[in-house]
């Protein structure tokens, strides 16, 4: 397998100049970005979201809250058209971020000399640290991926930041250890681990070793003065955004499209039924497919286990939902390989299914 990159080449110089100036600019603009979206938005979210406790509800198919209402008396093509109108809005602002810092980092880590470790395992464990914080969805992490993936890291510090932020959020850990039984939140923990630890470094090591092609280096002279400095972050900013949005935001009106044809589509008591393994293995499909917001996967698998929902459907759920999706899959065999994408569905399809046939027979 091969990394995809641009046809344009990487200016050695850009790396190797003395552009300290360019590099605080574009540290200040990540931190702007990250730091108003984290204060006013997101975390506070996320704490309402943990605070509301058993009270957690959810109005939407796939999302927490409704602009448009759906009935099932609709016709089908409504439906999909609403819940995709309602998936855009709640993702509005997550994706606002992810499309803004998404570049920022492209812009900042072409500055850098070195953008991996030698060990692949260093790679995985620097990317789940910086996954953990970034608090954004499958989905708003798919731009980020995108420029990440663009500035050369290494495609297991990606894998790892794009499986550690949805999952591995303090608080949505909080959440899932507060609402489940200790021994399904750690199986759902188990599953995140295996993800990062093992299937990340497993794929990476089948990769060819290739540094990314970036995009858009900047020309930065030896002596930047303050005005050229902030000259060139912003070309490149500008430039970068165009290379992530080009392709992501296509992809992300299209992975709404299919995520609410897909979840409009089923059954409305398709979980109400006896526990089969063909069952539970249509779960994982499903549920690993599905564009969800943050944690949406904690909040529905609660919720569909307060209404009786079989429990080894719910742990499928709960360790298979919001972790990746189509939008995520699709940036990921864009920017990098199919075959990971495919992998990395198969592999997540495969723990849920594992975690909820261990389910039926122990629980």
């Amino acid at each position: 397998m091969s990394v995809q990159t641009s046809a344009l080449n990487f200016n050695p110089t850009l790396a190797t100049t003395g552009n300290w100036r360019s590099r605080i600019l574009a540290v200040i603009l990540m931190v702007a970005i990250a730091g108003i979206f984290w204060v006013d938005s997101r975390y506070p979210a996320l704490l309402k979201r943990y605070h509301a406790g058993t009270q957690l509800k959810a109005t939407g198919a796939l999302t927490f809250g409704a602009v448009y209402q759906v009935d099932r008396s609709m016709p089908l093509s409504t439906r999909v058209w609403r819940t995709t109108v309602n998936w855009l809005d709640a993702n509005r602002i997550g994706m606002t971020f992810s499309f803004l810092f998404g570049p920022a980092a492209l812009t900042f880590l072409t500055m850098l000399p070195r953008r991996r470790f030698r060990s692949r395992y260093l790679n995985t464990l620097f990317g789940a640290a910086a996954g953990v914080p970034l608090a954004v969805c499958s989905n708003c992490v798919a731009p980020i991926a995108r420029g990440l993936f663009a500035s050369g890291m290494s495609a297991e510090s990606v894998l790892a930041t794009m499986f550690s932020s949805p999952a591995l959020n303090v608080v949505v850990l909080a959440m899932t250890f507060t609402l489940f039984p200790f021994s399904i939140a750690l199986m759902k923990l188990a599953t995140v681990l295996f993800l990062i630890l093992v299937f990340a470094p497993a794929v990476a090591s089948r990769q060819k070793s290739a540094e990314a092609a970036i995009p858009c280096p900047i020309e930065i002279p030896s002596a930047e003065t303050w005005s050229q400095a902030a000259t060139g972050v912003a070309r490149s900013f500008v430039k970068s955004f165009w290379y992530v949005a080009r392709l992501a935001l296509p992809l992300m009106i299209l992975a709404a499209v299919l995520g609410a044809l897909v979840v409009e589509l089923l059954p409305p008591q398709a979980l109400i039924a006896p526990v089969t393994i063909g069952g539970i293995l249509l779960v994982a499909l499903v549920a690993a497919f599905l564009p969800v917001p943050m944690a949406f996967d904690v909040a529905i698998a609660y919720i569909a286990m307060t209404k009786g929902v079989p429990l080894p459907y719910v742990v499928t759920i709960l360790c298979t939902l919001g972790i990746i999706s189509v939008y995520s899959l699709s940036v990921v065999g864009k920017s990098l390989s199919w075959r990971v994408a495919a992998a990395a569905y198969a592999t997540v399809a495969a723990l849920g299914t594992t975690a909820g046939l261990l389910t039926r027979l122990f629980m």
